[in-house]
C-alpha cells in the first residue's frame, strides 16, 4: 500500500487538492461531510494513507480502524444526533463501494433517510 494515489479521490481531498467540509482531522484520519448525503448527517471517516478497501485492511490497521469507529459516536453527538445512527463500510464492487479508498460512513438524523 502507498501513502497515497495520485488518481484517489479521497487522496486528493487529504491533499487539499479538493475541497471538503471537515468535521474532524489529525494526523492520520480526516472526517468530513458527504456530498451526496443518504442522511440528515452523513460524514464520512477516511484513513489519510491509501488502503484501497476493507480487503485490504491487515492486522497492522487494527489501532486505526478502531480510532475511526470511535469518532462516529463522538461526531454525532457533537453533530447534533440523539437518536441513533449507522456506520456502515461498503468493500468491493458486489458491497457497494464506489469510491477505491477506504471509508466509514456515519449516518444519523431523523428517518426516513434517502437510503439505507
Amino acid at each position: 500500500m502507498s501513502h497515497s494515489d495520485p488518481n484517489c479521490l479521497f487522496c486528493k481531498i487529504v491533499a487539499g487538492q479538493i475541497p471538503s467540509k471537515k468535521a474532524y482531522e489529525d494526523e492520520d484520519i480526516l472526517a468530513f461531510h458527504d456530498i451526496h448525503p443518504w442522511a440528515p448527517v452523513h460524514v464520512l471517516i477516511i484513513p489519510k494513507r491509501h488502503i484501497a478497501s476493507m480487503a485490504d485492511v491487515t492486522e497492522a490497521e487494527g489501532a486505526l480502524l478502531g480510532r475511526m469507529t470511535a469518532l462516529g459516536p463522538r461526531l454525532m453527538k457533537e453533530l447534533g444526533v440523539t437518536n441513533g445512527f449507522r456506520h456502515v463500510i461498503n468493500t468491493g464492487p458486489d458491497g457497494g463501494q464506489e469510491v477505491y479508498h477506504l471509508h466509514l460512513h456515519v449516518m444519523g438524523g431523523p428517518r426516513p433517510w434517502l437510503k439505507g
